[in-house]
């Protein structure tokens, strides 16, 4: 399997240098350059499998011959053996026609670890064929940094930068990350929103200096891989569900656009999927942007779902680059114009390709205190907000009622501990493996919000190529 960028001028790369490379020299994203495709029995054959079978299987055809199918079975039972759950993705059943998808059974009670404890071993695998030390630089909302820090911790010739907006996380995000006390793992907080961290990783990814001084890659959902990882629990809800023989739909709270568009990749390879519910609160960029055309920014609104404030979501590129024939130049002059104006209107292509999948909804925070209390009085189970905005978006659909509908439950309750209380009167508790996280010491490094300040330490703290330390040392 080769890769190219959505932006079309990159040149191409297999597995394992999409993999290490992250975010494309062109600023585009990487994608395969064709969709494998399961026939219907292939799919059916897969019904059973645990769950670390069926992640190779689904995963093979884009890992190619990178990595054996043996071996990566043996790099899949290992990123999923530290899983709370024999089942890994359970699935829940609230009503005749909703469930209940619980992707936050990982170290960090989050959906993130499921591709992050592969990604950091994907990272340790492909390394060790030789080559320079890897810089991971990262932006965080909230989950992506305690996964990505839980997976590369104290592993060998990587070190990780997770930037995260101040005051911006809840609690027990912030310390996920900041109790690390890992020599290979340094948290940055910033003055600013996760919009402002993204874009300045994303500069640093096209900066001459860093990039020839250092080898950097990314784990937020612009690196091919972890959002290769997330195709997989598509693929197991639908099969637990007979989506073969059923109409099928998922709802998703969204952010960055990565999980819904993992959805999409799944019903790309073959899942029969209904539709993907596009579930956003009030900073609604998707929801404006599939419902009217209108990709504009706004001002970032804080709300109790931390991960979805934003409103710049990179993978949403990555769909448009499909829906437009996958044209890369185009969208390339595309992207630069809404870059520079920070307003874009779809084509007539994107939205009609869009619409075909799509659909979306907005939760305000009543919306979503309404659906967390619709969780637990109707069905006894405890929400966090991000889901409670993505079951809102299910309940109020319309989908016909012989479409089971299955909601992603991106994080563990205890994650928000004061919105679900506020909305059920019940404070959820962290599990037991972390029950003592308010007692461990943190460490954290405030800086300005501004890129020269971030670079220039990195590049302080981080392992130079190899070539440039020979030279040093010459």
């Amino acid at each position: 399997m080769r890769y190219i960028s959505t932006r079309g001028s990159a040149p191409e790369l297999d597995f394992a240098e999409a993999t290490l490379a992250g975010l494309a020299p062109d600023g585009g994203l990487y994608v395969p350059t064709e969709w494998p495709r399961f026939t219907p029995d292939e799919i059916a054959a897969f019904a059973g499998l645990p769950y670390a079978e069926l992640a190779q299987k689904i995963m093979q055809p884009f890992v190619g011959d990178a990595i054996a199918p043996e071996r990566l079975l043996e790099l899949t039972r290992t990123a999923y053996g530290r899983f709370a759950h024999a089942a890994i993705t359970p699935l829940k059943q609230f009503d005749e026609q909703h469930w209940l998808l619980e992707l936050f059974h990982g170290p960090t009670l989050a959906f993130k670890d499921i591709a992050m404890q592969l990604l950091g071993l994907l990272f340790e695998e492909l390394l060790a064929k030789g080559g320079d030390p890897l810089t991971i630089v990262g932006a965080t909302s909230g989950d992506t940094g305690s996964a990505a820090i839980d997976a590369v911790a104290g592993r060998e010739n990587i070190e990780i930068f997770m930037l995260h907006p101040r005051g911006r996380v809840s609690d027990v995000q912030r310390r996920q990350m900041t109790t690390v006390l890992a020599p290979n793992v340094h948290n940055i907080a910033i003055d600013g929103t996760f919009d402002d961290a993204q874009a300045m990783v994303k500069r640093m990814f096209n900066d001459p200096a860093m990039v020839a001084r250092f080898r950097l890659t990314a784990v937020n959902s612009i690196n091919w891989a972890r959002l290769m990882a997330q195709v997989v629990y598509y693929f197991a809800a639908g099969l637990q569900l007979g989506s073969l023989h059923r109409p099928v739909a998922f709802s998703v709270p969204t952010g960055n656009f990565g999980d819904v568009f993992a959805g999409y990749v799944a019903a790309q390879m073959g899942l029969p999927i209904e539709k993907l519910i596009v579930a956003t609160n009030v900073n609604d960029i998707l929801h404006r942007a599939l419902t009217y055309g209108d990709y504009s920014v706004g001002q970032v609104t804080p709300t109790a779902a931390p991960s979805m404030d934003i409103q710049v979501s990179s993978n949403f590129e990555r769909l448009l680059f499909d829906l437009s024939g996958r044209d890369g130049l185009a969208l390339a002059a595309q992207m630069d114009g809404f870059e520079f104006s920070k307003r874009m209107q779809l084509t007539n292509a994107q939205r009609e390709g869009a619409s075909s999948l799509f659909v979306s909804a907005r939760a305000d925070g009543v919306d979503t205190l309404q659906a967390i209390r619709w969780a637990w009085e109707a069905c006894g189970e405890l929400i966090d907000p991000h889901t409670a905005i993505a079951l809102h978006a299910a309940r109020h659909s319309g989908l016909p009622r012989d479409v089971g509908i299955v909601t992603l439950a991106t994080a563990h309750p205890a994650k928000f501990r004061d919105s679900v209380e506020r909305a059920t009167g019940h404070r959820p508790l962290l599990p037991g493996r972390v029950g003592d996280l308010f007692e461990r010491a943190e460490r954290i490094v405030d800086l300005p919000g501004d890129y020269d300040s971030i670079a220039r330490y990195i590049a302080e703290h981080a392992f130079p190529r190899r070539s440039i330390r020979d030279s040093w040392r010459r």
